[in-house]
């Protein structure tokens, strides 16, 4: 039994929750009864103790050190998910008497955060690919942006949608405020080019129930004294170092986990975005190579190296192929509920002998069914 539980957590390509890697999954599970460190479960560890305190701390370490973080700004663990951050960021930084933030429209999930936005701000809205079925993104010059915008947004990858920016979008002189849920510690970035970079954790860094957030001091001292509720003030985090209120303490000792792993057993965002592309390039080679069986969504200049999105034929078709992956063995192949087809999420957590096995398993079923 506990094999066959191994394989079916090894061949997880769900959107989110998303995989973890076995190691950290066993270290999980032995701290569910007892850390060695500290002699019981972490469910039942004060958030306030000498060892929770350096769990945060070296969780904080560990994203500086991945992203090359230069002193000036702070790296807090929230509750709330990116549809917190979505409400939090404009009444923090956005005026009602001045001028309008600019968002990028690529998907579902920017859609989401510029209608959170718009419900008490006038919003700008630079680039919409709504029109192309959300099918490409912009280039750097294909937009026109504002000097005036008291920031832009946008989201780096988008799930749904299967579309990811491959360069960093928006202006220097401008706040730059990005959505990397899904695929924030994937791969480097220019994290100095960001002054705020939020991610839920159950994509690539652990379970959920925190967000990450990254922000430069200089905005976050910008808010006006007042403006936002203590709670939702990111200044109320950082001075009490993400422990104001009880935390999500089981989740956070996940990230510092998986942020662990990555520098130590992966050896950083370099090597992790190697092995993130070899297991996209297997699977979108399987799909592109299908003759039409199967069919890539996303346009294949802008198409995602965490989310490939494919459909077949008919709905039908989708369906069967789910039932059988599925009895093979696979699962979170469904593609989002408000577009369907199918969808194979390929966060850190996914091994490339997964990808070999579903890409295997795609190639079978072709020959069956063609």
């Amino acid at each position: 039994m506990l094999e066959a539980v191994r394989l079916r957590n090894a061949r997880n390509f769900s959107g989110g929750p998303g995989a973890l890697p076995e190691k950290i999954l066993l270290q999980l599970h032995e701290s569910m009864l007892c850390v060695p460190e500290v002699g019981m479960s972490v469910l039942g560890i004060s958030h306030r103790s000498a060892w929770f305190a350096e769990v945060v701390a070296e969780a904080e370490r560990n994203v500086r050190a991945l992203l090359g973080l230069s002193e000036g700004y702070q790296v807090l663990f929230l509750q709330g998910g990116a549809t917190q951050q979505f409400f939090t960021f404009p009444m923090a930084f956005a005026s009602p008497q001045g001028p309008a933030p600019e968002y990028l429209h690529t998907g579902y999930w920017s859609g989401k955060a510029l209608a959170a936005a718009a419900e008490h701000h006038r919003i700008d809205v630079a680039w919409s690919g709504k029109d192309a079925g959300f099918k490409v993104l912009p280039r750097a010059q294909d937009l026109t942006l504002s000097p005036e915008a008291p920031y832009f947004h946008y989201i780096s990858n988008e799930t749904v949608d299967g579309v990811q920016f491959q360069q960093t979008m928006g202006r220097d002189d401008v706040p730059r405020l990005c959505d990397m849920s899904s695929d924030f510690l994937s791969r480097p970035c220019e994290a100095q080019r960001f002054d705020l970079i939020y991610a839920h954790a159950q994509k690539n860094l652990g379970p959920a129930g925190v967000t990450v957030v990254v922000v430069r001091d200089a905005l976050m001292n910008k808010v006006p004294d007042g403006r936002l509720p203590e709670f939702m003030d990111y200044r109320t985090h950082a001075a009490a170092h993400s422990i104001y209120n009880t935390p999500p303490v089981f989740a956070i000792y996940a990230v510092m986990l998986a942020t662990r792993w990555l520098c130590e057993d992966v050896g950083g965002l370099d090597k992790m975005d190697a092995i993130n592309r070899r297991k996209a390039e297997l699977l979108y080679a399987a799909v592109d190579g299908s003759d039409g069986f199967y069919r890539g969504r996303a346009d294949a200049a802008h198409r995602s190296i965490m989310n490939v999105v494919f459909n077949m034929a008919t709905p039908d078709a989708e369906q069967q192929f789910l039932q059988a992956a599925s009895q093979a063995g696979f699962s979170g192949l469904n593609g989002h509920r408000s577009v369907g087809g199918m969808r194979a999420s390929l966060y850190n957590g996914v091994t490339i002998e997964a990808v070999e096995a579903l890409v295997e398993f795609m190639h079978d079923y072709r020959k069956r069914h063609a």
